[in-house]
């Protein structure tokens, strides 16, 4: 019996762990330390690191099954899924590494043991292809191996050259390939593995890297040559199971059963239905490992890429007639599936389907609308001839239906027609430019001309990484959005230097306030700014005197403001390590804000912390902190810091040189913030809230050093006065408090019984009070302290023991009245409850409503409560 799927990445992780090399675990498909990458899209993404020379490592052989994800830029296969039985957005990669120890006789030797032996491939059914120059490689395919030279394949520098980018490692590459044969329709003489007519399928790349190429291209030999191969695991799973679709695997055959059964659709009934079949699964597969890897759906990047396969899925779910969300009980299968492989999909498992079902449901209440504005278009186009819908329609059906237009596109391609591109993204250029010239306001549009005028001929340098005052000549005066010479006492003002200390607000943090000193005045600075460029701007009033362009000024930061933001912000560095130690890589930051009082820190994750979870993390923080480890700070360039493995946030943008900030081994970020010298500075650290502020997005505040100290005792104080109220000790306050509540609930059902007991005996006297008019009987009085609840249960029991009646009871509290009525069932259609109170309450100057059986009104005038008793009286009569 072939392998499955499972047993197949087994068997590829213990063939290698068995010849020395270490077994490490996927990484997240979001790339820990590279956000110029979208997602992991091979298995060698974990490594780059260590292929660079920039990160050792205790192996030096490694082997993975790591998760991929293909959708955009080079390896953008998206538009292939479906149609195609071997392409995917999300894949697993098999691969086993050498960091300078084995080369290309292992490599290849590795390879070909396995192929043919544990996987059972047979021999003669397989080729080999190297590099045209490769004779290395050829030899030992030719010698070793035994391979005829009729199955070794030397091909261009486009099919077997691998390297990392324009300059740095590089080498060529020798795949392994199976022959399924000479396929009649090829008419390629000589058709050799780089052909695409389906005789060939590649099933493992292995990689030598063994030159480093310079900006002229010429290329050196490596001290150390390595080894990086890639085998998918879905492409092996088919051969070795004799499958010729990928989704005729074990790996799909449950993701696709769910399918059908959700759709009443068999699979291998329609052609067309089955492209959206391996669509959908496909797709779940993405959905389900992305969103288990922390992206969420949105507008750009990585959660704009989840959102356009999320709806590709659910459009094909309607092509198969599936009208509601399903992809989430898709997914469900896909966990099922995949757990024992990646267990944390199961502890993910309510977040996951959840965040699909979600969005899937707000996809679909557009998604009808659209399809039938774009089936008409597209009936249109057929009328006329034409194959290329207008710009304007695929604009107005991302506007008004939220249909990327990539979907427009998919869509269209699969009537033969296309998009109007140019005219698509004019009408985006449009709707961008009527953005701008209907935006009115605060006038901010206005001074944002003076700051790019200001620009133009200044920059700013800041200089408060270690030092908190210096000098600068001021060279520019702001005041009410124009440029001044000189600002007087009183005035708000914005003021330019060549050199400052104080930090402008950005990452998070806020900017710094102090004071500006000149000979003839003063200026309390109570903000900065960088408006745009490197133009750093202090914001705040002059207190004192005036200012002039052109004068000598002090700059003096506020010392301890900016100390107590420092210790913030290095506190929220240590946080944001803590989390992804205790809750894994998904989470990851989402926002933050850094001030003197406090630190605010967004993230996503699935679920509130448990207290269990927070205190894990503050003890990690802690103890961080008491280790008092050294902060390094250093300057390089954006692609070095991010091969030094520095941790960088998807959504910003940096410069091209950047600030990388380290506390030991434990947290390296890049950041221009201001940061404490060592860890120990921060003093304490204490998280006072976690909550929700988004779906899939937490908040924690929290606080460091002498705020942290001050909300402690704080809480101490309060917790010594409530067990001096209670006369206890501090640590038998909450069983104290527990025997008071149990009290007061004994109390109060006691009191309940009491009243019960009142009303009814209550009930029983106004029940004899009873007077008939027309046939019907009715009770009308007043009664003393009695709040709206009691009201009601009095009503009920003197309905119930009227049988058939009319009840009105008012009771007179601070100098309003509380009306409630009651009509048993069998009057009222005759005289409705909530008719009878309006009329009533009119009376004593107020209104009600309710229902036929039941109502209740307030008034302003107890003095006409006999009234009101009379105007019911004759409601009675005259009905």
């Amino acid at each position: 019996m072939a392998l499955g799927a499972s047993e197949i990445r087994a068997t590829f992780l213990r063939f290698f762990e068995a010849r020395g090399h270490r077994v490490v675990a996927s990484a997240s498909l979001v790339p820990e330390s590279d956000p110029t990458l979208l997602f992991a899209n091979a298995g060698m993404v974990p490594f780059k690191r260590t292929f660079l020379g920039e990160e050792t490592r205790d192996y030096r052989r490694a082997v993975s099954s790591q998760k991929c994800l293909r959708v955009s830029g080079k390896h953008n296969d998206l538009e292939n899924v479906g149609s195609s039985p071997r392409h995917h957005t999300f894949f697993e990669m098999l691969g086993n590494f050498s960091f300078g120890d084995y080369f290309k006789r292992e490599a290849i030797a590795y390879a070909w043991e396995l192929v043919t032996g544990d996987f059972g491939i047979a021999a003669d059914r397989l080729v080999a292809s190297v590099f045209r120059e490769d004779d290395d490689a050829f030899e030992i395919w030719r010698r070793e191996v035994g391979l005829p030279e009729s199955r070794i394949f030397r091909l261009d520098e486009d099919e077997n050259f691998w390297s990392m980018g324009d300059t740095g490692p590089c080498g060529p590459c020798s795949e392994i390939h199976v022959d399924f044969g000479v396929n009649p329709d090829c008419g390629r003489p000589g058709c050799d593995p780089s052909c695409g007519c389906g005789r060939w399928l590649e099933i493992w790349n292995l990689v030598f890297m063994q030159f480093d190429r310079d900006a002229t291209g010429v290329m050196k030999p490596l001290p150390q040559p390595s080894i990086d191969t890639g085998a998918g695991l879905e492409r092996l799973a088919a051969v070795i199971q004799g499958v010729s679709s990928n989704y005729d695997t074990d790996l799909f055959a449950a993701i696709l059963e769910r399918a059908q059964d959700i759709s009443g659709v068999a699979r291998g009934s329609d052609p067309e239905k089955d492209v959206s079949f391996n669509v959908v699964a496909d797709h779940a597969r993405a959905l389900t490992f992305l969103i288990g890897d922390g992206v969420l759906p949105g507008n750009e990047g990585r959660g704009y890429v989840l959102r356009r396969i999320l709806r590709r899925a659910a459009r094909h779910g309607v092509l198969l007639g599936i009208e509601e969300p399903f992809l989430f009980r898709v997914a469900d299968a896909v966990i099922d599936g995949m757990a024992g492989a990646y267990p944390e999909l199961s502890d993910r498992r309510a977040y996951i389907t959840d965040r699909i079902r979600r969005e899937e449901s707000r996809f679909l209440e557009t998604l009808s609308k659209g399809l039938a504005l774009l089936e008409d278009e597209i009936a249109a186009l057929a009328s006329r001839g034409e194959k290329t819908l207008a710009g304007e329609v695929v604009f107005r059906l991302y506007d008004t239906y939220g249909f990327p237009a990539d979907l427009t596109a998919d869509i269209l391609g699969s009537h033969g027609l296309a998009l109007d591109q140019p005219g698509f993204d004019a009408a985006m250029e449009a709707q961008r430019t009527r953005a701008r010239s209907a935006w009115k306001g605060s006038g901010d549009s206005g001074i944002a001309e003076v700051y790019a005028r200001q620009a133009a001929d200044l920059h700013t340098e800041f200089r408060g990484h270690d030092r908190l005052a210096l000098s600068s000549p001021i060279r520019a005066l702001i005041v009410d959005g124009e440029s001044r010479d000189a600002a007087r006492e009183g005035d708000a003002v914005e003021v330019l230097v060549d050199e400052t200390p104080f930090y402008p607000e950005g990452g998070g943090q806020v900017g710094d306030r102090g004071v500006i000193r000149v000979s003839s005045g003063c200026i309390e600075v109570e903000d900065t700014q960088r408006p745009v460029g490197d133009l750093i701007l202090q914001r705040g009033r002059v207190t004192r005197g005036q200012v002039r362009v052109g004068m000598s000024a002090e700059l003096e930061v506020d010392s301890v403001a900016r100390a107590a933001t420092v210790r913030n912000h290095s506190g929220t560095h240590l946080m944001h390590a803590a989390l992804r130690r205790v809750l894994g890589p998904q989470a990851m930051q989402k926002g933050s804000l850094v001030g003197p009082d406090r630190l605010r820190f967004d993230f996503t994750h699935d679920a509130p912390l448990s207290e269990d979870e927070i205190e894990r993390i503050e003890d990690l923080v802690n103890t961080w902190i008491e280790a008092n480890v050294a902060a390094h700070s250093r300057f390089m360039t954006y692609p070095q810091a991010i091969e030094s493995g520095a941790i960088a946030i998807f959504e910003e943008k940096y410069g091209d040189e950047v600030r990388v900030i380290s506390f030991g081994d434990f947290s390296t970020e890049l950041c221009g913030g201001t940061h404490a010298n060592a860890t120990g500075d921060v003093g304490v650290f204490k998280i006072l809230s976690e909550s929700g502020i988004a779906s899939g997005v937490r908040r924690i505040e929290a606080l460091t050093g002498l705020a942290a100290l001050a909300h402690v005792r704080r809480q101490e104080r309060t917790l010594r006065k409530a067990a001096s109220l209670l006369r206890s000790a501090v640590d038998e306050v909450p069983a104290r408090v527990e025997r008071l509540l149990e009290e007061r609930r004994a109390a109060e059902q006691e009191l309940e019984k009491l009243q019960a007991t009142r009303r009814s005996s209550a009930s029983q006297d106004l029940s004899a009070t009873a007077k008939a008019i027309g046939g019907v009987r009715i009770v009308a009085a007043r009664v003393e302290g009695v709040g709206g609840k009691e009201l009601r249960s009095m009503v009920d029991s003197l309905r119930a023991k009227l049988k058939s009646g009319v009840v009105l009871l008012a009771s007179e509290s601070d100098g309003r009245v509380a009306l409630a009525l009651g009509v048993t069932p069998d009057l009222t259609k005759r005289y409705p409850a909530g008719e009878l109170i309006r009329e009533v309450a009119r009376v004593v100057g107020g209104e009600g409503g309710g229902r036929p059986d039941f109502a209740q009104a307030g008034g302003r005038d107890p003095s006409r409560l006999d009234a009101a008793f009379e105007r019911l009286d004759a409601l009675i009569a005259d009905g």
